[in-house]
Formats: structure tokens, C-alpha cells, sequence
């Protein structure tokens, strides 16, 4: 991991162009945390560009893809392909903080005021899904304890201190 090093090195200082999310930020679960396969999270979509040094190589590394490989996004529902049991319903699904909205910090560079900016979004979005989408929203705050510990041992909420979540549930909504 000498050139993960030399690369941290050359890029410690910048901020992104559109949050001032830095590299210190992006790196802070692997220095915490020594254990980590990786420990490199972005803080916005400028991250992948601004500190390209250090993310690409690990990217290529992780996926082992080469240095010009494209990703390509298809969002045509009728070409999903998967191995569901239709046998099995659906209970419940698992929406991670690890995706990206337009407009808005990823999960180590988003700010408060994105986050209940974001939540309000994903509340009123929440409320047209029809029929087997529709469900329940359970916001953190105010949260009944019986209904909180439920859902982290049925694996739906992080744990506060948990790693994986570098710090994110901070002041999540």
C-alpha cells in the first residue's frame, strides 16, 4: 500500500469543489479503524475527481478493472435480471445511505441540513408508493426505544460506534 501512502501524501489539504469535503474526511474509518479492507469513503461526487489519485487505483483494485473502464448505467427496469424465489415474498426492504441523490453530500459529506433536506424528500416520495411498496418511514428522532433496538437486531439500523457507519448516524435524522 506504499503508492495508497505517497498518494495521500500529494492529495492531503484539497477540498472538493462543491462541499470542502476533504481527503482527511474520506480516510477517517481506515485511521480509526486499522482493520479495514479498504476505509475510503467519498464525501461528494467531486471526491472521485478531486482526489482521482487515490480513488482510482483503489477502485481498479477493488473491482479489478483496468484504468479505462466505463461504467455504464442502465435504469430500464425491464432489463433487470434477478435470482428472487418467486416463491419468497418480500417483507421489507433496506434502503442504504450509501446511494447518492443529486444535489446532496454522499454519506460521510452530507450535512445536517442536507440530511433533513433529503429526508423530507424521501418522506413525501415515500408516502405514493403503492400497494406491496408502501410501508412504514421510522425517523430516528423520537424513535421509541423497543421499536429502535427491533429494528438493529433485525439488521435495519446501524448501531451508534458502529464502524461501517463512519459517522454517519451522528445526527441523522
Amino acid at each position: 500500500k506504499q503508492w495508497y501512502q505517497r498518494r495521500v501524501a500529494i492529495t492531503a489539504g484539497i477540498e472538493t469543489e462543491t462541499s470542502g469535503f476533504t481527503l482527511e474526511k474520506a480516510i477517517a474509518c481506515a485511521v480509526q479503524f486499522d482493520n479495514q479492507h479498504c476505509g475510503i469513503y467519498a464525501g461528494d461526487a467531486d471526491s472521485y475527481k478531486d482526489f482521482a489519485e487515490v480513488f482510482d487505483p483503489l477502485i481498479q483494485e477493488y473491482h479489478g478493472i483496468s484504468a479505462d473502464a466505463k461504467h455504464t448505467s442502465d435504469m430500464n427496469v425491464s432489463r433487470i435480471r434477478g435470482t428472487v424465489n418467486p416463491k419468497a415474498p418480500v417483507h421489507s426492504v433496506r434502503i442504504r445511505v450509501g446511494r447518492s441523490f443529486n444535489g446532496f453530500g454522499l454519506s460521510p459529506g452530507i450535512t445536517r441540513q442536507q440530511r433533513l433536506e433529503l429526508e423530507k424528500l424521501l418522506k413525501n416520495a415515500f408516502t405514493t408508493l403503492p400497494g406491496d411498496l408502501s410501508g412504514n418511514y421510522y425517523a430516528l428522532q423520537g424513535m421509541d426505544e423497543k421499536v429502535r433496538q427491533q429494528l438493529v437486531d433485525d439488521h435495519f439500523l446501524f448501531v451508534s460506534g458502529d464502524r461501517w457507519a463512519i459517522d454517519i448516524i451522528s445526527d441523522f435524522p
